[in-house]
C-alpha cells in the first residue's frame, strides 16, 4: 500500500460558478427532501431532529483519536464528511459542496485543522464540487478522485492507495458501475466506509449515464464493500428520507436490490426509466475540472 500525498499533477484553473444544483442520483422521492434542513438523529429507530438553523451532525467516531463529521447540502441532499487526527489536527474531507464551501471551512477553521485533502467518491451530476475553490482558499490542499474519473486532480486515486491524515488512512476501493470512476473510503480498522453513490442507505446509484453498468455494480458492492465486516459503518453520498448511517450487516440484510440475484438486480436496474438529471449537463464538465470551469 502507498501513500498518494506525492503524487501530485497540475489542475486547471479557471472560474468557479455558483449553481444551484437540485438531481436525483437515485431517483428516489427527492421531492420530500427539498423542503427539510435538518440535522438528522444517529441513534438507531429514532426520528430526525429537524431544526431551521443548520445542516450539519457530529457522531463520535468508534475509532480512537479519530474527529468526525458527517455534514448535509440540503439542495443535492449530498452528505460531505470532514474526518481529522483529534492529536495532529489534519483532515480530509470527502465529497464537499460548491454551496457549502464557507460553511466547510468555518469548521475547519473553529476546530482548527489542516486540511490536507479533498476527495470526491466520483464525478458527481448533481452538484459542482468545492474542491478547486477550496484548494484557492486553502493553501497547501490537494485535491483527489480515482483515476478513472477522467476527471482533473492533484491526486488520482486506484485501488488499495492510501491517504493519510495525521496517524489514521483512508484506503480506496475501487468500486465502479454508478460511474467508472467510483470508489469506496474505508478506514484503517475498517469501521466506517465511505461509499459514495455505489451503496446508498436501502438502495445504489442508478446505472443509466456515466459509464453506468448494472452488472459491475452489482460485482463492486458484493466483493468490496459487502466483503467488511458486518459493523462496519457505511456513509453514503446521499440519502433522500433522513436516513444518515447503516452497516454492512444491515443492508446486505435488507437492502431490497442488494438481496437479489445479479440477473434480477439488472432487470430492476434496467427498468428504473428515471428521468436524466436535470443538471447533469452542468455539473458533469464542471466537476472533471474540479468544480473549476469557465463561465
Amino acid at each position: 500500500m502507498c501513500s498518494v500525498i506525492s503524487r501530485v499533477k497540475p489542475v486547471q484553473r479557471a472560474l468557479a460558478s455558483t449553481l444551484r444544483l437540485r438531481t436525483n442520483a437515485d431517483g428516489l422521492n427527492y421531492a420530500a427532501a427539498q423542503s427539510r434542513r435538518f440535522c438528522p438523529g444517529f441513534i438507531t429507530g429514532a426520528q430526525p431532529l429537524w431544526v431551521t438553523s443548520r445542516s450539519y451532525c457530529a457522531r463520535i467516531a468508534t475509532t480512537d483519536g479519530l474527529l468526525f463529521r458527517q455534514l448535509f447540502e440540503v439542495e443535492s441532499s449530498t452528505y460531505t464528511y470532514l474526518l481529522a487526527d483529534a492529536d495532529t489536527k489534519e483532515a480530509v474531507i470527502i465529497d464537499p459542496v460548491l454551496e457549502t464551501i464557507d460553511r466547510d471551512l468555518k469548521f475547519v477553521s473553529e476546530l482548527g485543522l489542516k486540511l490536507t485533502v479533498a476527495v470526491n467518491t466520483h464525478c458527481h451530476a448533481d452538484h459542482i464540487t468545492s474542491t478547486g475553490l477550496m484548494k484557492k482558499r486553502l493553501a497547501g490542499l490537494k485535491s483527489a478522485i480515482s483515476k478513472f474519473s477522467g476527471a482533473s486532480a492533484d491526486i488520482h486515486l486506484k485501488e488499495g492507495d492510501k491517504i493519510p491524515f495525521g496517524r489514521h488512512s483512508l484506503t480506496v476501493r475501487e468500486t465502479p458501475g454508478h460511474t467508472d470512476g467510483c470508489i469506496t473510503l474505508v478506514t484503517g480498522d475498517q469501521s466506517m466506509a465511505f461509499t459514495g453513490d455505489a451503496l446508498l442507505i436501502r438502495g445504489c446509484g442508478r446505472t443509466d449515464f456515466q459509464q453506468g453498468c448494472a452488472k459491475r455494480l452489482y460485482q463492486s458492492i458484493q466483493e468490496k464493500i459487502y466483503t467488511l465486516p458486518d459493523h462496519c459503518l457505511i456513509y453514503p453520498a446521499h440519502d433522500y428520507l433522513g436516513q444518515t448511517v447503516s452497516t454492512v450487516g444491515e443492508e446486505r440484510k435488507f437492502n431490497p436490490r442488494l438481496t437479489k440475484s445479479m440477473e434480477e438486480f439488472v432487470k430492476i436496474m434496467n427498468n428504473l426509466n428515471l428521468p436524466k438529471p436535470k443538471k447533469i449537463d452542468i455539473s458533469v464538465p464542471a466537476n472533471l475540472v474540479c468544480g473549476l470551469h469557465h463561465v
